[in-house]
């Protein structure tokens, strides 16, 4: 809806567009632009106006006409050049400007006022009082460029105009036009830009409208178009499918009817609305009475005595529930007590079937490293045994008997341990070739696994299949020559000196398989054809599964950059060949050269360190999950801990058991470390972990021993730079201060050291 505003206080209704803005007269016309004496004829039309209203859109795109109240509104928004030079003609009203009452009509009269911004060109339309100042308007336009009014220049065919003028001293005439250029002072910071560009929008700025007054005459009154910030809601109505129009409800655009005031109150508050009060009371002392009333009988009251004997049952009915609950309670301890008991009997009952198991059946390099243990331990035992009774020639001959039956024992040892590797090895090869032959696999979003086979894969399968095949013992001579001639075929699509050695050994395999020489004599020639074909699986270049799974890498630089030498075996060996150390003692030894003197000369068994080490990463990654010192110390650092620092006993009741001891936090509320630790039991870990401030449950005495023992560990893993980092400044300091040794002198040894104050003496 456009509303315009007028001294008849006619309202004309319009059907909008879609987005259209509603229209208004400008604020300086003061309501005084339509008078009745004014006659639409009598307002004079120059040819420049008609120009700048030939600009304005068509009749089709003009606000449509309403007819409201009887009175007709017509309003004429564009005007030819042929009715501006029939007014042209009509008698001019300088004869109603020589009144004052017509002078001020005159100078709240409005115009027609095109500005061009320099230099971009674009045109701006607004009606303005002539009667105003040049001032005015550059607030005005200022307010709608966003720019200071300062930095505006408003110049008239090229001239600047002085800010003191008004447009009629600038000859623009009532109802009539004018063409103005206006400029920046300082385009750089304030550009002169149009809010809202003329192709953005097809609204004219400034229409003229047509209104007839009450005595019949009509008056045209220019009106201004304020640009809606937000685009108009749509509140109800129609829209027009193929041209986009929008027809409002009636009962949208217009106030709702009032009803007629019939003099009574006919909605009250009052009627509608509950007064609550609400007042608690309270008796001085609480009491009850009982009383007989319809259908209620009130027994006697009861005596004294038989008072007594209620309360009696009611107190023992509360005593038995009350030892009830802590009989279950004892029940509930002693059978979880009980169930412990069972569980830690049971894995020490489990700790030495394994060990024992382990003893006659050593399968792994951990276990004949409890073998050598088990035999160095019995060696020392024997030779104590032999030092404390013989002596002379039968100590000697005891000694050299027990050398010979050690002897024997490494023999045994390493006859099991040379059976062991060789079926180690058949099951190290064949998981080798399965994990080459193994499909890719991955999770599905659902959850479902899914495996895809490559070219890769299928050819890995194959020769794993050809390999087992080559390696078994064959049931007859046909099956065994099928055989050969798939690998001599197979060997065959590559043509290199492996592939000829192969084919060569098959043709020696096959001659004297026809000459029916003996299986026996055949065992050597077959390893060599398995050896070799093995090599040949091996090799990326005929198999190229197995590239991802080889130790060794295949690009040279690689190699060189993971290559470290061994001072004891005299070799360049890989990374993974050497067994990783917090400390700088064994980085230059391999493990198999470890391995050797461990068997050698000290054969410790570290299985049980190892086992500590196991249970102490867990209990730290379930209290903390992002837990380093743990995962940072290895099965050397927990031994030194455990057999220097510690002295392989419990901290309280000194169990000598490794198998049973663990490592737990000295201070629950702080990480573990080697300085904040303590080597207990398994049966005092669950006491110790209950105790929540160590300083009120333990003796002083016993605190500063665990405290000589952290301080221990912390002088030895403060060498360590991986390790020294988890030091803080102060406890580093207080550890100088505390481990440097110096000596104590004495005042008379002071006296006599000093030969200064001896010769004054």
């Amino acid at each position: 809806m456009s509303e315009v505003k007028g001294d008849d206080e006619d309202k004309i209704a319009q059907s909008t567009q879609p987005g259209e803005n509603s229209a208004k007269l400008p604020p300086e016309d003061g309501g005084e632009a339509a008078q009745p004496e004014r006659c639409a004829t009598d307002v004079p039309k120059n040819v420049e106006e008609a120009e700048t209203q030939a600009d304005l859109p068509d009749d089709n795109e003009q606000p449509r006409t309403t007819e409201t109240s009887g009175n007709s509104v017509e309003s004429d928004v564009l005007e030819t050049a042929e009715e501006a030079g029939a007014q042209a003609d009509l008698p001019d009203d300088a004869e109603q400007l020589r009144e004052p009452q017509g002078a001020e009509n005159v100078g709240n009269s409005t115009a027609t006022v095109k500005v061009v911004l320099v230099p971009e060109g674009h045109v701006m339309t607004v009606a303005f009082a002539i009667g105003l100042s040049i001032q005015e308007l550059k607030r005005h336009l200022a307010s709608e460029l966003r720019v200071p009014p300062d930095v505006l220049r408003i110049s008239v065919d090229g001239r600047a105009v002085e800010e003191q003028q008004s447009l009629m001293e600038l000859g623009v005439r009532p109802h009539g036009s004018t063409r103005m250029e206006m400029s920046s002072t300082n385009p750089t910071v304030h550009p002169l830009r149009p809010v809202r560009l003329p192709e953005h929008d097809s609204m004219p700025d400034v229409i003229t409208v047509r209104v007839q007054t009450d005595d019949g005459a009509f008056q045209e009154v220019v009106v201004e178009i304020e640009r809606a910030r937000q685009r108009k809601a749509f509140l109800g109505g129609y829209r027009h499918r193929l041209t986009g129009t929008q027809y409002h409800h009636a009962a949208v655009q217009t106030l709702p009817r009032r009803r007629a005031d019939r003099g009574v109150v006919v909605f009250s508050r009052d009627t509608q609305t509950v007064e609550l009060k609400r007042q608690a009371q309270q008796c001085p002392v609480t009491v009850s009475t009982q009383m007989t009333g319809i259908g209620w009988h009130v027994p006697p009251l009861l005596s004294p005595v038989q008072v007594i004997c209620l309360q009696s049952f009611a107190r023992r009915w509360l005593a038995q529930q009350i030892v009830g609950q802590l009989r279950r309670q004892r029940d509930r301890r002693l059978a979880w007590l009980d169930l412990q008991k069972r569980r830690m009997t049971e894995e020490k009952e489990e700790q030495l079937r394994d060990r024992h198991q382990r003893w006659l059946n050593p399968q792994r390099r951990e276990d004949f490293n409890l073998l050598y243990h088990a035999l160095e331990k019995w060696r020392c035992e024997e030779e104590q045994q032999i030092n404390s009774t013989l002596r002379g020639a039968e100590r000697k001959a005891a000694l050299c008997s027990l050398l010979e039956q050690e002897m024997q024992f490494i023999a045994a040892i390493g006859r099991h341990r040379i059976i062991v590797q060789n079926n180690n090895y058949d099951k190290t090869i064949r998981n080798f070739l399965d994990k080459c032959a193994a499909p890719h696999r991955w999770r599905a979003a659902d959850g479902r696994l899914i495996e895809m086979d490559s070219q890769h894969t299928v050819r890995a399968r194959q020769l794993r299949d050809l390999y087992n095949s080559v390696s078994q013992s064959p049931a007859d001579q046909e099956q065994r020559v099928y055989v050969l001639m798939t690998l001599k075929h197979t060997v065959k699509e590559h043509e290199c000196q492996l592939t000829r050695d192969i084919v060569d050994l098959i043709d020696r395999e096959t001659d004297l398989m026809a000459r029916r020489v003996k299986e026996a004599s055949l065992e050597g020639l077959r390893k060599r054809i398995s050896t070799l074909f093995l090599q040949y699986v091996k090799t990326p270049a005929f198999n190229p599964e197995v590239a991802k799974l080889l130790q060794v890498p295949q690009n040279p630089s690689q190699l060189k950059n993971n290559m470290f030498f061994c001072r004891n075996c005299q070799h360049y060996l890989c990374s993974a060949d050497f067994s990783p150390a917090t400390t700088d003692r064994l980085c230059g030894r391999c493990r198999d050269c470890s391995h050797v003197d461990n068997i050698a000369r000290s054969r410790i068994d570290f299985s049980c360190y190892k086992n500590i080490l196991g249970r102490l990463r867990a209990d730290e990654q379930r209290l903390k999950e992002d837990a380093k010192i743990p995962f940072l110390l290895q099965v050397e650092d927990v031994r030194y801990l455990v057999d220097v620092v510690w002295g392989s006993r419990s901290a309280i009741h000194a169990g000598s058991n490794l198998y049973n001891l663990v490592f737990v936090r000295w201070e629950s509320k702080k990480d573990w470390s080697p300085w904040n630790c303590i080597l207990l039991s398994k049966e005092e870990t669950s006491a110790h972990l209950e105790v929540h401030d160590v300083h009120k449950v333990y003796e002083t005495t016993f605190i500063c021993r665990i405290k000589h023992k952290h301080m221990l560990a912390r002088r030895h893993f403060s060498q360590i730079p991986i390790m020294a980092k988890y030091l803080d400044s102060r406890s580093a300091a207080a550890l100088d201060n505390q481990l440097v040794c110096k000596p104590v002198t004495t005042a008379r040894e002071k006296h006599v050291a000093d030969p200064t104050l001896a010769s004054a003496q």
